[in-house]
């Protein structure tokens, strides 16, 4: 789907066109950068200081969209300790600061709405998915189907909060194997019930959660979707499914999908480790556009603005997700969309033990938050050492705001 037009556009000009979402809501550029679980709460589930920050900075850095990572409706089932909770008991004065402070520049800044479902961290929760599962590393109950059917108004009231508090949208987290995720994948979902089955039935929760959304926040008002294109799992989500899903979701007044892929089930690859360089799932997003009409966004291995703007060009997709390389480099767009451009330097590590990578990032990520980036250097072992105490401290800070009822879901 080649547009010929765009063969003569520079890949500062296609990246700087602003696209209009069908809510109406126009994104200054075609860059954003997805969601993360950036580890900044307080523990307790509130923004922190340090978290204005990050997104102040990335917002300065030139990007049009900002999705906050992990931000949960209810405490029961956080990804980790530092994800945010938001609820009527949440500090609503810092959420609302962190809506404001991230706003500069003419960027948005959307919550992402999830629930880790099975893979709820184990220190702060007793994990539930759409089937009971026991396997080695991970253990989690059968929701009811009462809980499941309250789902809906759960996301709804999260939704209308996070606009009331001035956030310029919300994205509903399907993807990674969180528990909108498990419902998608054979893996996980055995259920015997409407939610269970066959791809529609599997989706049915995911419509309902965007329908109730919709609802809640009216037309006007952005709602995205994060889908893998697969859970590159044996047995899991196959992007023959995940097209169907897009195809049944195409009704859901969704404004932008971001297509990504994989999930953080023990043992599984993540998407990041795969082999081969370049973009992972565009090839993926050009075959979506034939299930949705919906905007779609593309995360995943866009490390350099020639790849970017090419995913453009082709009609791939319509903006380009990224994660790492702002963390690289915060101010990375405003790189791009000028002439001289320059692309971000990766570091390279050694047979890196499990987790050192991500919690080398999530520390990168930390001193971009605190203002001291710029001497940045720290050694794996050092950065797991660090990222691992900081979840344990914010643990305890969270089992005394939120205590888990044996047996019962924390509500």
């Amino acid at each position: 789907m080649t547009d010929h037009h765009h063969e003569s556009t520079t890949d500062a000009e296609l990246l700087s066109r602003p696209l209009r979402l069908p809510c109406g809501v126009v994104l200054k550029n075609r860059i954003a950068k997805s969601a993360m679980s950036d580890s900044l709460g307080d523990g307790r589930g509130n923004p922190t200081s340090e978290q204005l920050r990050l997104y102040e900075r990335w917002a300065s850095g030139g990007l049009a969209l900002s999705i906050i990572g992990e931000t949960q409706p209810t405490p029961g089932f956080p990804e980790k300790p530092g994800n945010l909770v938001l609820g009527p008991s949440s500090d609503l004065e810092m959420f609302r600061a962190l809506a404001n402070r991230a706003a500069r520049d003419g960027a948005q800044l959307w919550l992402q709405l999830g629930n880790a479902g099975a893979l709820s961290h184990l220190p702060i929760s007793a994990p539930e998915g759409p089937s009971a599962l026991d396997l080695e590393g991970l253990r989690c109950a059968e929701m009811s189907l009462e809980r499941v059917q309250e789902l809906p108004a759960e996301f709804a009231r999260a939704a209308a909060l996070a606009q009331s508090l001035g956030f310029g949208g919300v994205q509903l987290h399907a993807a990674h194997g969180f528990l909108l995720s498990q419902f998608l994948s054979p893996l996980f979902n055995h259920r015997r019930d409407q939610y269970g089955g066959g791809i529609e039935a599997r989706c049915r929760i995911v419509a309902e959660v965007a329908a109730a959304v919709r609802s809640a926040v009216g037309p006007a008002y952005p709602v995205g979707l994060k889908i893998n294109s697969s859970d590159q799992l044996e047995g899991g989500l196959t992007e023959a499914e995940s097209l169907a899903a897009l195809r049944v979701l195409d009704r859901a007044s969704l404004d932008l999908v971001d297509i990504s892929g994989g999930t953080y089930f023990p043992g599984a690859k993540s998407a990041s480790d795969s082999a081969g360089g370049g973009p992972y799932f565009a090839d993926f997003a050009a075959r979506a556009r034939e299930s949705t009409s919906t905007p779609l966004t593309v995360t995943g291995g866009v490390k350099t603005r020639a790849q970017a703007a090419e995913i453009l060009r082709q009609g791939q997709a319509d903006m380009v997700g990224l994660a790492r390389s702002l963390i690289l480099e915060p101010d990375l767009p405003s790189k791009w969309l000028g002439e001289a451009g320059g692309d971000p330097v990766f570091p390279r590590f050694q047979a890196p033990p499990v987790g050192g990578v991500t919690a080398w990032y999530t520390m990168r990520l930390t001193a971009i938050a605190e203002d001291r980036d710029a001497g940045f250097s720290l050694e794996l072992e050092e950065a797991i050492r660090r990222y691992d105490a900081r979840d344990e401290e914010r643990a305890a800070v969270w089992r005394e705001a939120f205590p888990i009822r044996e047996g019962a879901m924390p509500s």
